[in-house]
């Protein structure tokens, strides 16, 4: 879904009260046309850190417990919206792409609840988590461009905050690091193509 540029953020738009935010900055010495294209193409499993190895063994340790085999992951595309249970929420052609995703992701194997783009705003079921993952590019100077990585959690009921908040304060800083070096994955990539 492509929209007309808007002085509102898709961001603002999905989630204007949150529960959690956090955001990442890059100043990356490419243009816009290419910093944006370099987000849109960005495959996220290209993001390593040993923070997100580490993170990654031990998410998906009760599933392995449990013997249930995770499935192979494909290309995951920021703007094919590929992750399990996230769709495209919009974009903002040359500006901004925003992900959403609906889940009870503070449980030990994230449930995840197929909900339609055109549903996601105004979803409010108790029990669960709202999710938006905002990629945004504007100028920086003549040549440069500002990349910036924010992502908003807001959770439907009191009892999901509580649960919600415990977790976040234990993957907080984990998170910073995953979205740091996806910052840094796609400005690598957009001045490579300089």
């Amino acid at each position: 879904m492509t929209a007309a540029p808007t002085d509102r953020m898709l961001i603002e738009s999905a989630v204007p009260a949150f529960d959690a935010a956090i955001t990442k900055h890059a100043a990356v010495a490419a243009d816009l046309f290419t910093t944006f294209d370099a987000t849109r193409t960005l495959d996220l499993l290209t993001v390593r850190t040993p923070v997100l190895a580490v993170s990654m063994w031990i998410r998906t340790l009760p599933a392995r417990i449990m013997r249930r085999a995770a499935p192979p992951l494909p290309r995951l595309i920021v703007a094919s919206g590929g992750l399990p249970g996230w769709v495209v929420l919009g974009e903002q052609a040359g500006r901004e792409i925003a992900l959403a995703a609906v889940g009870k992701f503070w449980q030990p194997i994230i449930e995840w609840r197929e909900v339609p783009q055109s549903e996601f705003n105004s979803f409010a079921e108790p029990g669960w988590g709202k999710i938006v993952a905002d990629f945004s590019v504007t100028p920086y100077g003549e040549r440069s461009t500002l990349l910036t990585y924010e992502c908003r959690t807001v959770t439907t009921d009191p009892a999901s905050r509580r649960r919600f908040m415990r977790y976040w304060w234990v993957i907080r800083p984990f998170v910073g690091q995953i979205m740091q070096a996806t910052v840094n994955r796609i400005k690598a990539n957009a001045e490579g193509k300089t």
